[in-house]
């Protein structure tokens, strides 16, 4: 049996942040013990204790909190894991050693300064995995662990706005998402609405941009959702824009729901998607590339629907629940003592 604390002193939303969620909870399903530590946010706090597993609480503040170090290091001498493992830079920073190994679980290429501490490091690509040994970790202590997402085939659909055919893209609304290329994008196919679901600081820019294209009657800003698989449901395609992606939970969502995908080849859509096969890729900062590759998927749907078929077995296969999970429960059983 497993004995993790499991701790993340992430944002209140995210990949990584809801990936977290997701894992506690199966570990805790497959009846493993898991202490959950996470930085203050009720709406997690009660997501989690809905799962059967309330957490424990802490600020993760800046320089100024010099209280989460002690107390959380209290709270694992009590607890005394066989294991812990923290997520993301702050997390790692407040973390305090002891008898037990230490993971760092990196969904993106963070400064590995503050991980000195970790016994072993994981990443969420292969990519990534690669980055972390040339960043100088020894071989035998760098790890890829994929991601697992819900299984979203059997969600009823949204009713999205806007006249079909309906492209669907999800993110925070962050330069790096790379939302302003999809808006340039979809002013070169003009039959189709763009449905952006997400929240953030380029909201007022995205709409803006969506005046000065002449799109704005087609794109639909619908704010944070959390009905991922009925928006995808709701969807004809579904787009990635993103000029930096390290892995792209939303490509995996996209293939559970049997969506077709097209994607700017950032490093996590690269490494995921087979061109023409589970999906297609377009160079980043490309409109028109993304706009022809668009068209490509609504103009011949069979072949669409068979992109989406062989998607879907590629998660059936590697990033569903049981896989995923089998493979972190092996790692953590070979490192924790």
């Amino acid at each position: 049996m497993i004995r993790l604390a499991n701790i993340m002193a992430g944002a209140r939303h995210g990949g990584a942040e809801a990936f977290f969620e997701r894992l506690t909870l199966a570990l805790h399903g497959a009846g493993d013990e898991v202490l959950p530590v996470i930085r203050r946010d009720p709406e997690r706090a009660a997501r989690l204790a809905e799962g059967g597993l309330p957490p424990f609480e802490l600020r993760f503040g800046g320089p100024l909190d010099v209280m989460t170090r002690p107390r959380l290091g209290l709270l694992l001498k009590s607890y005394r894991p066989l294991v812990s493992m923290v997520w993301m830079n702050r997390a790692a920073a407040k973390t305090p050693g002891g008898p037990w190994p230490t993971i760092g679980r990196l969904g993106g290429y963070y400064d590995l300064k503050y991980y000195t501490s970790c016994d072993h490091l994981v990443g969420n690509t292969r990519d990534l995995r690669d980055w972390i040994v040339a960043q100088g970790c020894p071989a035998e202590n760098a790890h890829y662990l994929p991601n697992f997402v819900s299984d979203l085939a059997d969600a009823a659909p949204a009713d999205l706005p806007g006249a079909a055919p309906r492209v669907l893209a999800m993110g925070r609304l962050h330069r790096n998402k790379g939302f302003d290329v999809a808006i340039r994008a979809l002013a070169l196919v003009p039959e189709a609405t763009l449905c952006i679901a997400g929240e953030g600081p380029e909201r007022e820019a995205l709409t803006a941009l969506a005046r000065e294209c002449g799109v704005a009657d087609r794109v639909h800003l619908l704010g944070w959702r959390t009905d991922i698989g009925a928006l995808l449901a709701g969807s004809d395609v579904f787009l990635c824009s993103s000029r930096h992606e390290p892995l792209g939970n939303i490509v995996l969502e996209a293939w559970s729901a049997s969506r077709p995908v097209v994607a700017a080849a950032a490093q996590g859509p690269r490494e995921l998607i087979v061109p023409n096969e589970t999906g297609l890729l377009v160079p980043v900062e490309a409109p028109e590339a993304m706009a022809d590759a668009l068209r490509a998927v609504l103009a011949d749907r069979a072949a669409a629907a068979g992109m989406a078929e062989r998607a879907r077995k590629a998660f059936e296969t590697d990033f569903a629940e049981a896989p995923v999970l089998a493979q972190w429960r092996d790692f953590l059983h070979k490192v924790q003592r």
